[in-house]
Parts: C-alpha cells; sequence; structure tokens
C-alpha cells in the first residue's frame, strides 16, 4: 500500500472515531442546534431497520389522511361559502397584504437594476390604446390642485379629447366627461424635468416578467412641481408624507377605456417614472407612447400606458381590474 492511500485510510478511521464519539454525546453536546436554542428533545431506544421503516411509513400514512381531509374539507367548504363571504374574504385578505405592504415600505429599499444591453421588450396589454389616437394633439391633463390658476400651465376647465372606442371588458360605462380645472402639459414640458434613466425588471401579475430599459421623469421629481412641501431631485419621506399632500393618484388613459389607482406613498417611490423612452428609442404606440407610467414597486397592470389624465384625490380611485376583483394595491 502506497504511503499516499495509508494517510486516506487513517483519515477515513479517525472522522468515524469522531462520529462515533459525536453520537455517543449528541444529547448533552453544548454545540449543537439543539442545545444552543435550548430545545426539548430525547432520543429513543435504538431501533432495527425493519422497526424504523414501519414507524416512518404509519407517520407517512397517517399525514397524507389528515392532509387530503383537510384539503377536501376546504374544497368544499369554500364551494359552499356564498359568494358575498367569498367577496369579503378576499377583500380582507387584500387589505391586510396592503397594510402589512404598507408597513414595511421605505423609499431606500430599490429594486436591482441591470446592465442596458439586458433591455428587450415585449407588448402586452391595449386596452385603452384606441387606433384613432393623434399623438401631435395629446397632451397631459393635470386636476385635482387646490390652486391651479397659479400655474404657467393653467388652461381652466379642460375635457378628455379623442374617440371613446377602447374595447372593455366592464359593463359599466366610464364616468361622464365633465371638464374640470386642471393644468395641460407637452411632451417637451415633461421632457424638460430632471431626466432619469433605469433598467429594471417588470413584472406582470401573470407570472412572466422581462428587463427593459426606461428614460423619463421621476413621478416624485413631476410631483414637486405642485407640491412646495417635496423638493426636485430629494426622494421624500414615504412614512411621513407632508399633510397638504393628497392620499391617492388616478391615472387614465384618454379614450378613458384604462384607469389605475395609486396610493401617494407607492407613486412617489424613486423607481416610478413617467417614461417616454424604451431601449434607448422614444415609445412606440404598442408599449403607451407617448407618455407611460413604469415602476419597480407594483406589478404590470399598474403601468398605465398613454396616460391622458392624472389627478391628485383624497378619494381612494376606480381601478379597472380591481373591479374585475384584483388586488388594488397589486403590489410586489
Amino acid at each position: 500500500m502506497s504511503d499516499d492511500k495509508k494517510v486516506l485510510v487513517e483519515k477515513v478511521r479517525e472522522i468515524e472515531s469522531r462520529d462515533e464519539k459525536r453520537a455517543d454525546s449528541w444529547p448533552d453536546d453544548p454545540n449543537n442546534t439543539a442545545s444552543i436554542l435550548g430545545e426539548r428533545r430525547s432520543l429513543s431506544e435504538p431501533l432495527s431497520p425493519e422497526e424504523a421503516k414501519r414507524r416512518m411509513f404509519a407517520r407517512s400514512r397517517r399525514g397524507f389522511l389528515f392532509g387530503g381531509a383537510a384539503g377536501l374539507l376546504g374544497i368544499f367548504g369554500w364551494r359552499w361559502m356564498p359568494d358575498e363571504t367569498k367577496e369579503a374574504l378576499l377583500r380582507r385578505t387584500f387589505k391586510f397584504n396592503e397594510d402589512v405592504s404598507r408597513f414595511f415600505f421605505e423609499r431606500t429599499d430599490l429594486a436591482p437594476e441591470f446592465p442596458p444591453e439586458l433591455a428587450t421588450a415585449k407588448v402586452n396589454g391595449m386596452i385603452g390604446l384606441g387606433d384613432d389616437f393623434d399623438a401631435s394633439n395629446w397632451k397631459l391633463q393635470v386636476t385635482g390642485l387646490a390652486e391651479p390658476r397659479r400655474f404657467p400651465q393653467y388652461a381652466g376647465a379642460v375635457s378628455f379629447t379623442g374617440a371613446d372606442n377602447a374595447p372593455r371588458s366592464l359593463d359599466t360605462p366610464p364616468e361622464p366627461d365633465i371638464p374640470v380645472p386642471g393644468l395641460l402639459f407637452s411632451l417637451d414640458e415633461i421632457r424638460s424635468l430632471p431626466r432619469t434613466q433605469m433598467t429594471t425588471e417588470l413584472k406582470c401579475i401573470e407570472g412572466w416578467s422581462v428587463i427593459s430599459s426606461w428614460t423619463g421623469v421621476r413621478f416624485s421629481d413631476f410631483a414637486a412641481q405642485f407640491f412646495p412641501s417635496l423638493r426636485v431631485g430629494e426622494s421624500p419621506d414615504l412614512q411621513n408624507l407632508p399633510a397638504g399632500l393628497t392620499k391617492h393618484v388616478s391615472l387614465v388613459t384618454p379614450d378613458r377605456g384604462y384607469y389605475v389607482g395609486w396610493d401617494m406613498q407607492s407613486i412617489l417611490h424613486p423607481q416610478t417614472l413617467l417614461a417616454y423612452e424604451m431601449n434607448g428609442a422614444p415609445l412606440k404606440p404598442e408599449h403607451g407612447a407617448p407618455l407611460r407610467l413604469v415602476t419597480t414597486t407594483k406589478y404590470g397592470i399598474k403601468m398605465l400606458k398613454r396616460i391622458g389624465r392624472i389627478e391628485f384625490t383624497n378619494e381612494r380611485p376606480r381601478d379597472y381590474w380591481a373591479e374585475s376583483g384584483y388586488d388594488w394595491y397589486s403590489g410586489h
């Protein structure tokens, strides 16, 4: 036997001897996990392989029977439950998830960013993108401000433009187009605000995701034009928003076919953008040209394409998919 093999054999014997000593002293070993955590434990009498297999089989069968019975009970219980109770239960669950998300929400929690060369594109979700849209006449409407007349973009009572021909899955028609005092912004005015670029992962509630590069203006920088308590370029304290700030934001497409509601805390996150470029080029119509919302804090159903109107409000806004049973908050 070579010297190398002799050394290897001795090493194996050393390990086996050490393991035997550990097994004998396991209950009193101060370095094992159970001792460190102060857990109660006990060792059974030594079992033969056949007895060990018999006990494991009995426990596995018992667990399967209990698990199956619990599953059947849950299925039949859900089917027996009235629809009103199901809806109330889901709403309470959504509310609980939202409360937990809000509690742990931090402006410093940023999603990972990726090299721009990894950016790709995926077309999905065309509701609210009517074919007869005229981008040359587009203006962003901003309403719900306390004193709109003090801004140079004030345009009096503004109303939606464009044909109302978007496909819908809802039986309820859109709200009447009632002109309200507001502001009108051109794309050039929006592009004049501090420019931000990020390459992040867009996550769809259907389960897929895609990495895309976005260029635009942070919503927090845009909102700072109207609320003196917010400073351009500085992320606000999302846990202690100024008292004068409204609670929610509503975003609607020009044809009113698609609409989303946002909480102010999420929309002021530094990775929420009003984007006008995607992957280094101006937005295409199927991706929401001329202006869309992009974020890392929520699923794609909240990232409205082709923004027509932004409204600041203290009332919880309507939301297209929430009216079909989805989570209004839709954070991830």
